[in-house]
Order: C-alpha cells, then structure tokens, then sequence
C-alpha cells in the first residue's frame, strides 16, 4: 500500500509540514534533482490522472516531453556539453541539468484573467485553482497563460492543470508531489520562508563555485511580467535551456501597448489618406 492510499484510508502517516493558512507555494532547485519521477508518479497516484502512453521519445530518459491536461508534474532532462561551475567530474565538459517542472500559479496570472466563465480562481492559499464543472472548454486560459501549461483533455473538452493538491491543502497536507521527492528538490511552505531559503541557498551554491546559478521568478522584481510565481525555481543556466521563456508577461500587461499601437496606426494612416487627397487635389488639371 502506498503512503497516498493509506492517507485515503485513515492509516497512520508521517507528520506533514503544511502552513495553516497564508500564501504557498513551491521553491524547486533543481542542483538537487535526481532525475526520480517520484513527484510525477506521485502527481499522478494521488490526482488519479491517465498515463501518457507507454513509448520513448529519444529525449534522453523523458517520455514525459512537455506538462498538459494529464501531465502536471514533468521531470525534464537536459543534457549539454558544458560543464558546471564548481564541478569536477571525470565526464568532462558534460553536465546534465535536471528539473520537475509544474504550474507556476502566477501573481499575475493570464489564464485566471482570460476565464469568462469564474471557472479559474485564486484559492485562500493564493494558488490558481480550475473549476472542472465550471470550465467550458472555450480555451482562452491557454493562449493566456505564457508558460504554456494548461491544456485541455481531448476526453471532456476541458482544462486542466496543477491544483498544487489543493484538496490536501485543504487538510493541512503536503502536495504529493513535495512529499514524494527524496532529495528535497521541491520545497514546500509559506512563500515568504521559501524565498528567503531560496536566496540562503543560492548564496551557499555561489559561495562554493557555482557562479551561473540564479533564481527564476522568486518575486515581483524579478519577474515583473508575471508580478512574480508562487512556484519559482534555482536554474544554473538561461531559462530557454529549460524550456522556461527569458521574459515571460501576462497578455493583460500588453493590452496599453496594443491600443496605443493601434492609436498610432489609425492616425498614421488618416494622414496618409489626407495627404493623398491634397494631392490629389494639387495634380487636378485647371
């Protein structure tokens, strides 16, 4: 019996270190990522979601390949060429970056803002949360989200992604994914004691050598576009090398830049039109 099941049951578990209220999320620094899986089989186990098909991709040890409606935890691995700071190794210049890769539950977050329905909502553990029986399946939340997380199940038409378990939340527990990992990679908590165990850690890293590590979305500063993620990371390379966007911004940010845009086009184009009628007027024969 796993220990999800025996949570379902009733049976004694080990203790859980869940905050009772407050803002949550998630702190992965992926220096300690070991490749597991075990917080995607947990994802999977505890939110009973299908398999992703039984096949290899040629991605190295990823059959997983991108996050989607039934894949809401994805362990990437990225092999380079390049050795990492700090590193000695009998490899040479290789190094293989790993990183579980999630919903970020967005400060600012475009798939909540594009829902016409109410079917996304920010939850009282600031987490973003879809209502299943709510969506219709109209898809704005994708094109919103610049992450491309969300997606819908081909079986139902609707979307669906990360709930950062919050059914558990909701019992003061962990979410599987956090719970299941062996080395700590995925932290869960309080967002404030994350961040600031985020920035010990990656002076730590620093301090011994591994100058290129940085973090990615730990706040507003850092990632103004999304006004910073409740599910932030400690990358050791460019965020494209993670498949991550550099520069990642909500669509509602882009929406005064778009209309002065198009302010400055109509009245470019009706002095274009009342320049070409002056001189229209200019070449008429007398």
């Amino acid at each position: 019996m796993s220990v999800f099941e025996s949570e379902r049951t009733g049976l004694p578990q080990r203790e859980e270190a869940t905050p009772g209220s407050g803002r949550v999320g998630f702190f992965t620094d992926t220096t300690v990522c070991i490749g597991c899986k075990a917080c995607e089989v947990a994802c999977k186990e505890w939110n009973q979601l299908p398999d992703d098909g039984m096949f290899f991709t040629g991605m190295s040890y990823d059959n997983t390949v991108a996050l989607g409606a039934s894949t809401w935890r994805h362990v990437e691995f990225i092999e380079r060429p390049v050795p990492l700071g700090g590193q000695i190794t009998g490899a040479g210049n290789f190094s293989w970056l790993l990183m579980s890769d999630v919903c970020k539950h967005c400060q600012r977050a475009g798939c909540l803002e594009n829902c016409p329905t109410g079917a996304i909502v920010r939850t009282e553990f600031d987490t973003v949360y879809v209502q299943p029986d709510v969506c219709n399946g109209c898809g704005y939340c994708i094109v919103g989200c610049p992450f491309g997380v969300i997606d819908r199940r081909e079986e139902d038409g609707r979307a669906w992604k990360c709930t950062m378990c919050y059914d558990r939340l909701k019992d003061d527990m962990t979410p599987a994914c956090a719970k299941a990992c062996p080395t700590d990679s995925i932290q869960f908590g309080d967002l404030d004691q994350l961040q600031e165990a985020a920035r010990i850690r990656l002076q730590t890293l620093h301090e011994r050598g591994v100058s290129e590590a940085y973090l990615y979305g730990v706040d507003q500063a850092n990632q103004p576009g999304t006004e910073g993620l409740n599910a932030f990371f400690l990358l050791v390379d460019r965020p494209e090398v993670y498949n991550l966007p550099p520069d990642p911004v909500v669509p509602s940010k882009k929406v005064g830049a778009a209309w002065a845009s198009m302010v400055l086009a109509a009245a470019g184009m009706a002095a274009a039109a009342f320049a070409a009628v002056l001189a229209g007027r200019d070449e008429k024969p007398q």
